[in-house]
């Protein structure tokens, strides 16, 4: 089976990040973001529905773990600390799910409508659209996960800067 693409942005046209990806039915790797302020994505679906990976660098990133069901997904990202959970369902065309922080959680909504995914990620002020293009053997679930994967990875740069006061591009 050979590599297909997965496209698409979380966020607007200046707060946002492109999400470039291959997946090949076992792996999702590829890009969040550009090539100097991006962040690598690999992720891993094994047979059984263990998923596994980082999202980042060996240091600057976060891991990512957990279970992919036919129709719920439970993940965390990053450590049993400073990390986050993800839960997720898919109902039909629809997922719906909580992404916790460590402060505030916030939701997922998205619509399927064949290979695209549109929604939402958190609410209408501090929240971020989302727009994917997935191929079709990739599960639905897996896609809204990469999207709140680049949606953390978007949020911890954003933290990153205010705290830093770190404005340079």
């Amino acid at each position: 089976m050979g590599m297909r693409n997965f496209t698409g942005r979380i966020g607007g046209v200046t707060a946002g990040y492109d999400l470039s990806a291959n997946w090949d039915g076992e792996r999702l790797h590829g890009r969040i973001g550009g090539v100097i302020e991006g962040k690598d994505i690999d992720l891993r679906l094994s047979s059984g529905g263990e998923i596994s990976g980082r999202v980042g660098g060996v240091v600057v990133g976060f891991d990512v773990s957990g279970h992919l069901a036919e129709d719920t997904l439970e993940v965390r990202l990053g450590g049993a600390i400073a990390g986050d959970s993800v839960q997720l369902q898919r109902s039909d065309d629809q997922i719906t799910g909580r992404f916790s922080g460590r402060f505030s959680g916030k939701s997922l909504q998205a619509q399927l409508t064949g290979q695209q995914l549109h929604g939402r990620i958190g609410g209408v002020i501090k929240g971020k659209d989302v727009h994917l293009q997935r191929p079709d053997n990739m599960p639905a679930l897996l896609s809204a996960l990469a999207a709140l994967c680049a949606y953390k990875a978007l949020e911890d740069e954003q933290k990153s800067v205010e705290l830093t006061g770190n404005t340079d591009d």
